[in-house]
């Protein structure tokens, strides 16, 4: 008998009629990393809550060795030796790295009181073995998304789980960390360790497990071992169909500048290094400029800074020729910014509000006359968005009881939506599957086409090498690396600028950004 085994597992949504697990079968064998793939809405995720206690399944067994068990709540899950990292943070923002770890099991002094001392010294032992980049004494609010992300793998690391499920881990690690985290992996494995891996990265499917579960609209639709197959297959497989794997990339001249940062610096009090160091940058019509770096580095305060945010110590931001410098941001999206956030959670949705309200929510001016909403109008709006993005939702469903991937397909949806000349992406296929990736691409590569200027922030660096005509490497808040996208121009000489092993920052000052390196 399988390590793992579920069998005929079924989900019903009452409220929203969807059968999310339809008479689903997993078996995972110990001591194995165990992947499971499949587009968004495929029932993947709701498998795993089920298995972690945070759903109950309609009907179907679960056996874990050898014995079969009734999982209600994450703390029986953690009892049994069940530990889950989800797609979705799961943490307190003004809580400490460390107080957000051991929340649930904290050490005590005397028995009452938390020990707050020992918490750090455990946690930040986790930390130095696995090599992660985080300080437990910041608190979560502080924390790149990246960062997050990297405190989710500490929490379920510090609790010593046997049998691991890993949603999405590495949807916002850059290169390195992946590596990083693919040796904690396979140490792991050799401690006996069991690992369950949702994934939308067939790369990663391939590279780190050893048997592959492909699930397509609730149901399993196959079983293969990884030495089997290849990425081709199994993305046939998922979406019952082939599709391209590549983008496109024209080569072409570009326009004027759309957006421009003029010697943009963000300082705080009691920090001897600046946030941002005098970042220069231009985007021009036409162009599709991708910014790459390891978290922590600045790429979240460029992000806050051009999205209205977070105000720049010193600088100037310039949108169409016009100072936006101190524009917030209702007033940039009047001047013609769209933004799809990293943070969709938070900043690109509200999660209790419908899906028609949060399509919009940026534009709803548009749907109001002699003051009145005009409901249909608004209707029929979201409903053509949700059948030409293909989100799985109803347009009065709550935001929150959508999957996390058409989460972010309503979001794009949205901005998409706004026709303006200039988009920031940050991160914008986080937790996409393959074909949903490729229609975004596709349509970023539709408003480069027609002219808009887009700036790309993400840590996938073969999204970056794919889609962008200027690569800009951030090291320590600088530009370190400003890079003509070419064939010489490889994701481990971008990995150099990332570590700082590389250096060609201008002088201070010294915009140039048509002054480009070519690989």
């Amino acid at each position: 008998m399988a390590y793992l085994q579920m069998q005929g597992i079924t989900k019903l949504y009452p409220t929203s009629g969807v059968l999310a697990n339809d008479g689903v079968d997993l078996a995972v064998d110990e001591n194995e990393i165990h992947a499971v793939i499949g587009e968004n809405g495929a029932g993947k995720s709701t498998l795993m809550k089920l298995l972690y206690g945070l759903e109950h399944p309609d009907g179907g067994e679960i056996t874990f060795r050898g014995e079969t068990v009734v999982i209600k709540d994450p703390f029986a899950a953690n009892r049994l030796g069940i530990g889950m990292v989800h797609q979705h943070f799961k943490l307190v923002s003004d809580f400490t790295v460390a107080e957000n770890v051991v929340l649930g099991s904290e050490p005590r002094k005397r028995g009452l009181f938390i020990d707050r001392q020992t918490a750090v010294k455990d946690v930040g032992v986790v930390i130095e073995e696995h090599g992660f980049s985080v300080d437990p004494k910041r608190r979560i609010k502080d924390l790149t998304v990246g960062q997050m992300q990297q405190v989710e793998i500490v929490k379920m690391l510090y609790r010593n789980a046997e049998l691991l499920i890993l949603d999405e881990p590495t949807s916002v690690l850059t290169e390195q960390e992946i590596e990083r985290l693919f040796v904690t992996l396979r140490n792991l494995l050799e401690r006996g360790k069991t690992i369950i891996l949702i994934t939308h990265k067939l790369e990663e499917v391939m590279q780190m497990s050893h048997r592959v579960t492909v699930m397509r609209g609730g149901k399993v639709v196959a079983v293969r071992n990884t030495s089997d197959v290849d990425k081709r297959e199994l993305s046939r497989l998922m979406v019952g169909k082939d599709i391209l794997l590549e983008v496109n990339r024209e080569q072409k001249t570009f326009g004027d500048p759309i957006l421009e940062l003029r010697d943009i610096t963000i300082r705080c009090r009691g920090q001897g290094r600046p946030l941002l160091d005098t970042i220069n940058l231009q985007v021009r019509s036409g162009e599709l400029v991708g910014i790459a770096g390891v978290g922590g580095n600045g790429l979240a305060e460029i992000e806050d800074v051009i999205g209205g945010l977070r105000h720049a110590s010193s600088g100037q931001i310039f949108l169409h020729g016009e100072d936006v410098t101190a524009l917030g941001p209702e007033d940039l999206r009047e001047v013609g910014l769209a933004y799809v956030p990293a943070d969709r959670l938070h900043r690109g949705a509200s999660l209790p509000s419908s899906v028609r309200e949060n399509c919009i929510v940026t534009k709803h001016h548009d749907f109001l006359k002699a003051g009145v909403l005009q409901r249909r109008n608004t209707r029929e709006f979201t409903e053509e968005l949700i059948d030409h993005f293909s989100i799985d939702a109803a347009e009065g469903m709550p935001v929150g009881n959508l999957s996390g991937g058409n989460i972010q397909k309503m979001i794009l949806a949205r901005e998409l939506a706004a026709d303006t000349d200039f988009i920031l992406f940050s991160e914008p296929t986080w937790g996409l599957d393959i074909a949903s990736s490729q229609f975004v691409y596709e349509r970023m590569l539709e408003l480069r086409a027609r002219g808009a200027g887009v700036l790309l922030i993400s840590s996938n660096l073969d999204e970056i090498l794919g889609l962008a005509d200027t690569i800009l490497v951030m090291y320590r808040g600088r530009v370190v690396g400003r890079l003509e996208n070419t064939e010489a121009v490889t994701k481990e000489i971008i990995g150099e600028y990332m570590l700082g092993l590389r250096d060609d920052s201008e002088p201070v000052g010294a915009a140039a950004p048509s002054e480009v390196h070519r690989g």
